[in-house]
């Protein structure tokens, strides 16, 4: 038995969902296009040979139904046998739906499994939520005039007979990952240059001469062979020979400036979403070593909640988002996609994006 699965929370009630889980017309704009099979009650072929992770179309047949909760439907994908369940459970923002399919005759190939998964994940986190929002839509009047601010399209129950659409593969335009090498950022703070502390000649009191380098000993009369120095020289001033003086530093003596840092970030925004939009943010380690600590801070607008989070682990603190994950290997990246519900009718992006400190480009 072989098992793949997904679920996302949603901010709209299980009857919303429920309607795009059994359409077949709205399955057809976020899944896969679905036709009647004729003379049996409850079965439908859905179009999904070209999509990721399928080899042939699948015949799906209802096999318990709980409106507006449990779904649960028999497949069979060209003798491949599998049984997918859907259940939807209210929740105190909206709902969670949660879509498992296990093998029950045959399994899939390792080139399926992944991509297939994949396909189910960004079908329920990007496409279902567009669908939701479109069919929200529908019930804002815009116009002041009490009526919908555009016609609903014809909604049929699940198994009812229609016309036979030619077959078509159904393709929704995802966040385009744009890994762009944002470059190093090029700041350098020079620590101002060190300078000798020129020690004041004192004319109240004899100074013994001290040479670079050498500590002086106590104020006490020398008994070398060097001329002593008497109190009476007290007026004599200090001698000024180029030994009493130390010498300048090089200038190749200065400190290194700081190093770039080790990973860079982008952020991009698709707001092509009614009541929401999907943020992107994508790490760069453009350095010749890999980095394992790399946190990217998101900090959302006020009306704003996260939905699902793909690429990275993550934490909510107020409206403030902190994303990590896997080490970021040399010259390479990593991508970070997250979905916000967004109840503000203009504002289409984070309030700010850092990593490190430092702000992310495209913000």
């Amino acid at each position: 038995m072989i098992e793949i699965g997904a679920q996302v929370d949603l901010s709209y009630p299980p009857d919303r969902v429920w309607l795009a889980l059994t359409d077949r017309k709205l399955l057809g704009r976020w899944f896969a296009e679905a036709d009647v099979v004729e003379g049996v009650a409850d079965r439908l072929l859905l179009h999904t040979a070209e999509l990721p992770g399928f080899e042939a179309n699948v015949e799906v047949e209802v096999t318990e139904r709980q409106d507006p909760a449990l779904l649960v439907l028999a497949c069979d994908e060209a003798g491949r046998l599998s049984e997918l369940t859907c259940a939807v459970t209210a929740t105190s923002q909206g709902c969670r739906l949660e879509v498992r399919e296990v093998t029950t005759h045959g399994a899939w190939s390792a080139d399926q499994h992944d991509p297939r998964e994949q396909q189910l994940r960004q079908a329920l986190t990007v496409r279902l939520p567009a669908i939701l929002d479109w069919l929200a839509f529908q019930q804002v009047d815009l116009r002041g005039g009490g009526g919908m601010t555009a016609e609903l399209p014809l909604i049929g129950a699940l198994g009812t007979s229609g016309r036979t659409r030619r077959r078509r593969r159904t393709l929704v335009a995802l966040v385009a990952g744009v890994a762009l090498l944002a470059g190093t950022a090029a700041w350098i703070t020079l620590p101002p240059e060190s300078k000798p502390t020129a020690t004041p000649a004192s004319t109240a009191a004899p100074s013994p001469s001290v040479t670079a380098g050498v500590t002086p000993a106590a104020p006490t009369v020398s008994r070398s062979t060097r001329p002593s120095r008497s109190t009476a020289s007290a007026t004599t001033r200090p001698s000024r020979t180029p030994s009493a003086t130390p010498p300048s530093p090089p200038a190749s003596a200065a400190p290194p400036p700081p190093p770039a840092p080790a990973v860079v970030a982008r952020y991009e925004t698709d707001s092509s979403r009614l009541f929401g939009y999907t943020g992107e943010v994508v790490v760069d380690n453009p350095g010749g070593v890999a980095v394992a600590d790399w946190a990217v801070v998101v900090t959302l607008g006020e009306g704003t909640t996260v939905d699902d989070v793909d690429g990275a682990d993550w934490r909510q603190d107020g409206r403030s988002i902190t994303f990590t994950g896997a080490p970021v290997a040399a010259g390479g990246s990593r991508t970070v996609s997250f979905d916000v519900r967004d109840s503000r009718p203009k504002a289409r992006e984070p309030e700010s994006c850092t990593i490190g400190g430092q702000p992310c480009a495209g913000l």
